[in-house]
Formats: structure tokens, C-alpha cells, sequence
């Protein structure tokens, strides 16, 4: 019996005893001698936090992934140069061993470009002011970094023994991002970059293979890989490198001003088989998990806070039905091919118009695709001597090359419908006593200032430490100006406030398409002395597009008084002696911590009012479901709970009528503007706050606002699953688990509709309609069709209930 425990033991560690081979040829990734079929998400570490990052991967393995992918943020790791951070949500080690720890393998996408919809590309802007660098190309400043960054954070991994060859989950890394997209712009000198970042790269040793998504020439032995919605008609530039998916990007960022992506599922769905179908063998999805912009790292410039990406698992670690659970019956479907996929490579033949089939099989083991690609008829096939019904748009997934286990336009999964709800929160009542506050100075008020001749650019100035830049003048006005004076001023961006004699005059913001300004503002000056305070603001600095980061922002000019009463009519004020302050006086004080003195807490509080900084207390919301808060009656700003930045808020932002419909239809070729949703409203009210940021009672709730609002109106909700619902006909494939008992018992096993609830602890207490027919209209909003079986209601809640 000793023996016998000791032999267990042994086993145990026999896995981490030994390290990983990882190679590849024109097929797949070879792990260990053997090609893998590999379904990979993207997480971003930095866009949750360390309590979440368990169930986050947790969720991701249940949903059929065998690999979590991330980036690598350079700016999060390296704010000043040479002094690193990674604790709390930049824990990197932390979290690659947490995916390790669920069975999962790593994609390190080191970048250190990362593009990401993050604040400078990822890049920190130290990097910007060392003389003579230029980024992405070939400069001797900027390769000295980038490889001293890559390196830091290899390193970093061969000490913590992550890398498959030291027996760690890490089996791929990315070196540079997306550049073939953009590298035309750097002539020759960016092709010799590329080709010095691969070497660069392979020196390093990592003992697993590197990748260059979107870089046709990358040399060999990177393999260069496809990003995009479509991915099935890429061929990687050499016969002896796999084809693989970096970024099958499962919905779009969120812009303020922008209405709310969506990527219906079975667009998705079609997308990923149609990749397998044609050769692929490792595909990822950007995201599986988006998470949140905290802090200030959005880029864009506009990027909302919110990154839910309309991804498998939501912004708030939820899981999103149906498209969480059909994407994981197809990576099943697939994976019931696996054996087929990695033997051979697939002999294609036409069907008919539109219509395609792929075939794999070496001796006995055969797989089928059977796909059609026309956008609007459904089609009947004929396939080794059987007929197929195929949907337009949809692939039919046959493992045994006979019976079809999945068709990616018909969803055996339910629907989970969820709502916020408002929460009961004592301390945030309609009462101006439960709210302190501390008016931000208009203008100069701190004493490190700086005095120049001409106009500032904004982020050579700050130095993106601050949001804001203060342009102050003084100006003396001999005669009286007149009642027409107008200000017009133009900027690089993003948005501006104009005050005049301490009062705000007027204000104007750019928008995701255009950040650059022009505007005329109506102002009133007097005969005397006059004093005109301009703060301008950034919203996250580009991050995309060749040369970004000359990219300026900020009032460049030409600042003009137009209407006076004078000889002129106009007065150029660009070339005057402009007095600047970088970021906010509450900023230095400290405010966002709520811990400072000086809050004032009388009985009136500015109401609507620019330039405000306002606290609270409050006890979080009982349970466990997540916490967001809606900040409908504010204007914009940035909020803090516990000193901890949920990042900005913009819900006045209101994104265009146009561009949504009220039914989506998934077929055809998706692009970002289709299938939108939330035209007309507010692109974010609600803001997400994890729970590890909240203590039982006693927070603190610190706003900045910064165009006027009132916080009484504000609420914190919880977001919680209320029902399931789903939707199955006689034409849809059975359950995929019922797969192995269709084909061996040689038996005919039908489609089943299957309902259960999201969270163990709940069950199905009422059925609000069932039909045994042709029930019409979508999930959560049915109702019966033509023909319909008055009984099938309690036969179907007798079963149950």
C-alpha cells in the first residue's frame, strides 16, 4: 500500500517534472512530437483584477479554450524608466501561473507594441523624449529599448520557469504588432526593423516558437498570422509554417459617442469553422474576456471605459449566452475532427454556387466541412450520397464525414437575460448632506508654472502625467470691446474649456473620427483688464497608425479675438506670453484618495457646476453579484473608489441616431457599423466597480466633474441573471454530448432543448411560455406562432418543475 501511495505521488509531479517541447510545422504547433488543434481567448491581465482572474480562466477552459492569450503593457510595467511595478493588476507572473494552474497554456504577446486600444500603444512616454528616437523603425535609440524591455520581461519568465521548455505554460510569444499593416509608411528602414526585431527575438532563447501577426515578410522562423473578423482565406508566407489566428475579433471596442458593437454568434461561429475548415489549427479570439479601461490607459483617442468587446465572458465576468455556449459546442465540434485535422490537409471541392466542401481523412479517420457562403439562400447538398440542409452563411461539422454534430447557424444553447438592478445604498440618498466637495481653481493656482511666447503643444508639455494643460493670459483692453466679441480657437484635441473673467464661457469636444477643434465661442469682455483661462484635455492618447506618436494634441493655435470694436475687428492672441499648469490643483492635493482636508460639507453643494471635486461614503451593496455605478446625471470626468480609479466617465457622450436597426441579420460579411446597438443614448452609463475594490461599509467615492453635473442622481446597481430561454427545431442537430451515443448505438438521436441555470445555487422556479410549434420572435420576447399546441405548457412544466 506504501508503494502503491508513492507511485501516485510521482505521478503527480511527473508533469511539472519535465519540460515541454514546442515546434511547429506546416500544419500546427507541435507540442511534445504532436500537432494540437488549439482554441485560444484573449485576457488581458491589467483589464480585471488578481480576484477575478480565477474564474475569468476558469470559464474560459469550461468554454472549450486551451490557451489564454495576452499582451504585454509596457507603459503599466515601466512608468519611469527603469523603475518597474508589477503588483496588483500588473502582476504578470501572477497571472500566467494562475492560467497555468487551470491547465491552460500561454500566448505572451510582448509586443512591446500592443496597439489595444490602449493609451500610447502601450508605449511609456519617457520613451518619446530620448533624443533622436523615432518608434517602430529602424533607430538605434528606440532598438535599445525595445530590446531591453523584451528582454526584461523574458527574463522575468525563465526566472519564474514559465516558458513549455523550462516546463511552463507559456508555448508562444509575439514580437512586434500588426506592423505589416502600416510598415509601407517607414520605406526600407521598416523592413529592416522587422527583420532585426526577429532576430532580436530568437536571440533571446525562449525555447518556444515567436509569432508576427499581420507581417507577410516575417522571416523565418517567425510565423507570421492573420488578425481580423475572416481569417479562412489567409496563407502564411512559407509551406512550412501552420496557419494560425491571432485575433478573430469577437465583437469592437466601445467609443465615447459611439453607439455599442455587436457580433452575432452565429457570424462568429461561421468564421471560426470556416478557419478550421480551411486549414487552420490555432485560432484566437480578441477577446474572450475584454474587461476594463481603469485608470487613465485608454486610448483612441475616445476609447470608452468599458471593454466588454461583446465577448464570450463580459465585461464583468459573466459569462454571455448564447455566444459563450455555442462557441463552446463548435470548439467541441472541432475537437471531434482533431484527429482528422492534424493527419492531413483538407481536399477542397465546390459543391455548386457558394457552396463548399472540405474533407479530411487518412485511412479510417475522416472529417467533413460542409459550408455555404451565400448571404441569403439556404441551401440542399448532395455529399457522398447524402442530401444537407445548409443555412446561408453557416458550415456544417461532420467528424465522421457522415452525420453533421453541429451547424454554426443553428444555436442548441440558451439565452441568459440579465438586468441591473438598482440597489437601496442609504449613503447615496437624494441628499446634498451625504455629499462633501472642493472647487478645482479656474485657472493658474499652483506654483510650478511655466511661461512661453506662442502655444504649447499639450503632450510634449504634460508629458500625459495629467489629463489637463491650463493656457492662461491676461490681456488689457484699452477701448470697450463690444457685445459681438467672439474667441475662436483651434486645437489638436480632444476637448476644451473656455473661461473668461473666471466664468465658463463655453466648451467643445472632438470625437473618435476627428479629435482636432475649431470652434467659435460668444464670450464678453470688459474695458480693462481681462483674463482668459483655456483647459484643454486629452482622452486617451492614439495608439494606432504609422508615426502615432507625433500625433500632437492640445490648443496649437490660432487663438483669435474676432468682433472687437477696434481698427482690426480681430486680434491674434497665439504669439502672446501664455502662462501653462500642468494638471489639476485636487490632482497634487491628492483629492482622488478622499483622505485630504479642506471638503467642504455646508448644506447647499455646487450643483451643475464646472471644475468640482465631490466625496461620498457609502456600504457596498450586499451579495456577490457585480457592482457597476450609473452615472446618468453627471456630465464627464474621472471617478476613484478607495483611491482606485474605475476610470473616466462620459455619460453625456450620446452616441449618433443613426447606424441601428432593430433586427440584425448575421448573415454576410460583418464589419465594426453592423449590428450596432444603443443609437441615440448615452454610449456608457454604467461603470464597472470589482468587488476586491470594495470593503463591506465605510467606502469612499471620490468624483472629478469636470463639465457640471449633480451626484445625488447617481446609483450603484447590481448586475444580476434573471432567466433563461431558448429556441429548438426539428432542424436542428442533436446536443453535441449526445454525439458518441448517436453514432455508436447506430440509433437516431434528436434535437433536445436543455435549460439550467447560470449559477449553482439557483433553480427553474417558473416557465413563462413554452409552444410545442412554430413559436415567432427572439429570446426574451417569443410569442406563439401559427401553429401551436395549447397543452404543451404544463406537459413542459410537469417535466421541469
Amino acid at each position: 500500500m506504501r508503494a502503491f501511495e508513492i507511485v501516485l505521488v510521482l505521478l503527480w509531479f511527473l508533469p511539472k517534472m519535465f519540460c515541454t517541447n514546442v515546434d511547429y510545422d506546416h500544419r500546427a504547433l507541435v507540442i511534445d512530437g504532436k500537432r494540437r488543434v488549439l482554441i485560444s481567448g484573449s485576457i488581458h491581465y491589467p483589464r480585471s483584477t488578481p480576484q477575478m482572474w480565477p474564474d475569468l480562466i476558469q470559464k474560459s477552459k469550461d468554454g472549450g479554450l486551451d490557451v489564454i492569450e495576452t499582451y504585454v503593457f509596457w507603459n503599466l510595467h515601466e512608468p519611469v524608466k527603469g523603475q518597474y511595478d508589477f503588483d496588483g493588476r500588473k502582476d504578470l507572473v501572477k497571472f500566467v501561473k494562475a492560467v497555468a494552474e487551470a491547465g491552460l497554456y500561454v500566448h505572451l504577446r510582448i509586443g512591446p507594441y500592443v496597439c489595444a486600444e490602449w493609451n500610447y500603444g502601450g508605449f511609456p512616454l519617457w520613451l518619446h523624449f530620448i533624443p533622436g528616437i523615432k518608434f517602430r523603425t529602424d533607430n538605434e535609440p528606440f532598438k535599445a529599448e525595445m530590446k531591453r524591455f523584451t528582454a526584461k520581461i523574458v527574463d522575468l519568465m525563465k526566472q519564474e520557469k514559465l516558458y513549455a521548455s523550462q516546463g511552463g505554460p507559456i508555448i508562444l510569444s509575439q514580437i512586434e504588432n500588426e506592423y505589416g499593416n502600416i510598415d509601407s509608411h517607414y520605406g526600407s528602414a521598416g523592413k529592416s526593423y522587422i527583420n532585426w526585431a526577429a532576430k532580436m527575438a530568437t536571440s533571446l532563447d525562449t525555447g518556444v516558437p515567436w509569432v508576427m501577426c499581420q507581417q507577410g515578410d516575417a522571416p523565418d522562423p517567425i510565423i507570421n498570422t492573420c488578425n481580423g473578423f475572416y481569417c479562412d482565406q489567409f496563407t502564411p508566407n512559407s509551406n512550412t509554417k501552420p496557419k494560425m489566428w491571432t485575433e478573430n475579433w469577437s465583437g469592437w471596442f466601445l467609443s465615447f459617442g459611439g453607439a455599442v458593437p455587436h457580433r452575432p454568434v452565429e457570424d462568429l461561429a461561421f468564421a471560426v469553422a470556416r478557419f478550421f475548415q480551411r486549414g487552420g489549427t490555432f485560432q484566437n479570439y480578441y477577446m474572450y474576456h475584454g474587461g476594463t479601461n481603469f485608470d487613465r490607459s485608454t486610448g483612441g483617442p475616445f476609447i470608452a471605459t468599458s471593454y466588454d468587446y461583446d465577448a464570450p465572458i463580459d465585461e464583468y465576468g459573466i459569462i454571455r449566452q448564447q455566444k459563450w455556449g455555442h462557441l463552446k459546442d463548435v470548439h467541441k465540434a472541432i475537437k471531434l475532427c482533431e484527429e482528422a485535422l492534424i493527419a492531413t490537409d483538407p481536399k477542397i471541392s465546390s459543391l455548386g454556387q457558394n457552396l463548399e466542401a472540405a474533407v479530411y481523412k487518412t485511412g479510417s479517420v475522416c472529417a467533413a466541412f460542409l459550408a455555404n457562403v451565400d448571404t441569403k439562400n439556404d441551401k440542399t447538398v448532395n455529399f457522398s450520397g447524402n442530401s444537407y440542409h445548409l443555412p446561408a452563411w453557416s458550415v456544417s461539422i461532420l467528424p465522421d464525414c457522415k452525420n453533421v454534430v453541429l451547424n454554426t447557424a443553428k444555436i442548441n444553447s440558451a439565452s441568459a437575460i440579465s438586468n441591473f438592478v438598482t440597489e437601496d445604498i442609504s449613503s447615496l440618498e437624494t441628499s446634498s448632506s451625504k455629499w462633501s466637495w472642493i472647487n478645482e481653481p479656474v485657472g493658474i493656482s499652483k506654483d510650478d508654472i511655466l511661461s512661453k511666447t506662442g502655444l504649447l503643444e499639450q503632450i510634449n508639455t504634460t508629458a500625459d502625467r495629467s489629463d489637463y494643460l491650463w493656457y492662461s493670459l491676461s490681456l488689457d483692453l484699452a477701448d470697450d470691446p463690444g457685445s459681438q466679441t467672439v474667441l475662436h480657437i483651434e486645437s489638436l484635441g480632444h476637448a476644451l474649456h473656455a473661461f473668461i473673467n473666471g466664468k465658463l464661457a463655453g466648451n467643445q469636444a472632438g470625437n473618435s473620427d476627428k479629435s482636432k477643434l475649431n470652434v467659435d465661442i460668444p464670450i464678453a469682455l470688459v474695458s480693462g483688464k481681462n483674463k482668459i483661462d483655456l483647459l484643454s484635455l486629452t482622452v486617451g492618447l492614439q495608439n494606432y497608425g504609422a508615426f502615432f506618436d507625433t500625433v500632437g494634441a492640445g490648443i496649437t493655435g490660432p487663438v483669435i479675438l474676432k468682433g472687437l470694436k477696434n481698427g482690426n475687428n480681430t486680434l491674434d492672441l497665439s504669439s502672446r506670453k501664455w502662462t501653462y499648469q500642468i494638471g489639476l490643483k485636487g490632482e497634487d492635493l491628492g483629492l482622488s484618495s478622499g483622505s485630504s482636508g479642506g471638503w467642504n460639507s455646508q448644506s447647499t453643494y455646487p450643483k451643475n457646476q464646472p471644475l468640482v471635486w465631490y466625496k461620498t461614503n457609502f456600504d457596498a451593496p450586499s451579495g456577490s453579484n457585480p457592482v457597476a455605478i450609473d452615472f446618468t446625471g453627471m456630465g464627464k470626468g474621472e471617478a476613484w473608489v478607495n483611491g482606485q480609479s474605475i476610470g473616466r466617465y462620459w455619460p453625456t457622450y450620446v452616441a449618433s441616431n443613426a447606424g441601428c436597426t432593430d433586427s440584425c441579420n448575421y448573415r454576410g460579411p460583418y464589419t465594426s457599423s453592423k449590428c450596432r446597438k444603443n443609437c441615440g443614448k448615452p454610449s456608457q452609463t454604467l461603470y464597472h466597480v470589482p468587488r476586491s475594490f470594495l470593503k463591506p461599509n465605510g467606502n469612499t467615492l471620490v468624483l472629478f466633474e469636470e463639465n457640471g453635473g449633480d451626484p445625488t442622481q447617481i446609483s450603484f446597481a447590481t448586475k444580476q441573471l434573471e432567466s433563461v430561454c431558448s429556441h429548438v427545431s426539428d432542424s436542428h442537430p442533436p446536443q453535441i454530448d449526445l454525439w458518441n451515443q448517436d453514432t455508436e448505438s447506430g440509433g437516431k438521436v434528436g434535437p433536445a432543448l436543455l435549460l439550467s441555470c447560470p449559477n449553482h445555487n439557483q433553480v427553474i422556479s417558473s416557465i413563462k411560455f413554452a409552444s410545442y410549434g412554430t413559436p415567432l420572435g427572439t429570446c426574451g420576447n417569443f410569442y406563439r406562432g401559427r401553429c401551436s399546441s395549447n397543452k404543451a405548457l404544463s406537459i413542459v412544466k410537469k417535466v421541469f418543475i
